[in-house]
């Protein structure tokens, strides 16, 4: 006796393994999709993190050392399980010089110079330029002032030095 198997059997069989190739195929081609998406996703991330620690450079490079210690970062986890700077900033010293209006507008024109200092300045960097310069027009008003007052009550270094020389004489 010869068995044969059923046509309906043989096909159910081949029809089955087609539906497992055509199943392996998909996940194969979802697991490179995701592959791809997660390669791309960490270059996007090594990306910006160099952009942002340039930037942040920039910034320590043209303050002068007015900088209060070095760039602080803020960091997300890439799909690599690797830490990445997406944003940053540099803290520096606004203060005015006191009783010395000249070195205060130096030291807002280094501020301005260093909040500008990146390629593409963010909305804080331009608002710290700002800043310097009301800092520097608060300074030039006080030394005009200063001038002014120096201009209507000048020292008279002689009669100084005579009134001491008449209390020795």
């Amino acid at each position: 006796m010869v068995i044969s198997p059923s046509p309906s059997a043989l096909s159910f069989h081949i029809t089955s393994i087609g539906l497992e190739k055509s199943a392996r195929a998909q996940e194969s081609k979802q697991s490179q999709e995701t592959l791809s998406t997660q390669k791309k996703d960490v270059v996007e991330l090594q990306n910006r993190d160099r952009e942002v620690r340039n930037h942040e450079q920039a910034h320590i490079a043209a303050s002068g050392g007015l900088t209060k210690g070095g760039a602080s970062f803020s960091f997300q986890r890439g799909s690599d399980g690797k830490l990445y700077a997406v944003g940053g900033e540099v803290s520096i010293d606004t203060s005015p010089v006191p009783g010395n209006p000249q070195a205060t507008i130096q030291k807002a024109q280094q501020i301005r110079a260093a909040a500008l200092a990146p390629a593409d300045p963010s909305a804080q960097d331009r608002a710290v330029a700002v800043a310097a310069n009301a800092i520097e027009a608060t300074a030039r008003k006080e030394l005009q002032e200063k001038t002014k007052e120096d201009e209507t009550h000048p020292e008279r270094p002689n009669e100084a030095l005579s009134s001491r020389i008449d209390l020795f004489v």
